[in-house]
């Protein structure tokens, strides 16, 4: 199984429009890379509230082991404190939840962006590569096949008209000569065949 064609200009083509393919693959992935950083630096609010949650709840509980020393009125005071230490707390839960929802956002949209460029390149790309890896496989068996010389020739003949002309035709024409079973005419109908997908005899 062949990859790329024999012939020059049609492998510099093929190359060519495989590292543009790759290159855009690749620039997607870098995009999408950079808008998940730029999405995860939304979490940073969420940082600063689970700290301060944290902080403001730490104090507060301190505050209210604290007051709970202090003679009669101490477990009064300490009530208050620890309520109060709670809702740090769920500052700093509400902080935490903040971050989770942005990094899911910014997965959510880094996927996005891989996934849509990624099979829109791939959708116009393979195909075609992987038409013409089916065909040149096909037309190179047909060549060593038993009168796959006269089958390519008669594709040859079939085929675009442009393609016969950038060649001498035989005394007759090629059509004639192919008729006739002229072996010289034949090899150069089957060589007109497999250059035009891009192969050598």
């Amino acid at each position: 199984m062949r990859f790329y064609a024999q012939t020059p200009a049609r492998r510099n083509r093929q190359v060519l429009v495989d590292l543009i393919a790759v290159a855009l693959i690749g620039a997607a992935v870098w995009v999408a890379f950079a808008v998940r950083e730029a999405i995860l630096v939304l979490a940073e609010p969420g940082r600063k509230v689970e700290s301060a949650g944290n902080s403001l709840a730490e104090e507060l509980g301190n505050a209210g082991e604290a007051a709970s020393n202090v003679p009669l009125i101490g477990d009064i005071l300490k009530k208050p404190l620890q309520s109060a230490a709670g809702a740090g707390a769920g500052f700093a839960d509400a902080g935490v939840s903040f971050q989770e929802t942005v990094s899911q956002v910014a997965n959510v949209v880094t996927a996005a962006f891989i996934l849509v460029p990624v099979l829109f390149i791939l959708l116009l790309w393979l195909p075609p590569r992987l038409l013409w890896i089916r065909r040149s496989s096909a037309l190179r068996r047909l060549a060593e096949a038993p009168g796959g010389a006269d089958l390519l020739a008669l594709r040859a003949l079939t085929g675009p008209p442009r393609a016969l002309a950038e060649f001498p035709a035989p005394p007759g024409g090629w059509a004639d000569a192919w008729r006739q079973g002229d072996g010289q005419a034949i090899a150069d109908l089957s060589a007109i065949a497999l250059n035009r997908i891009g192969l050598q005899p």
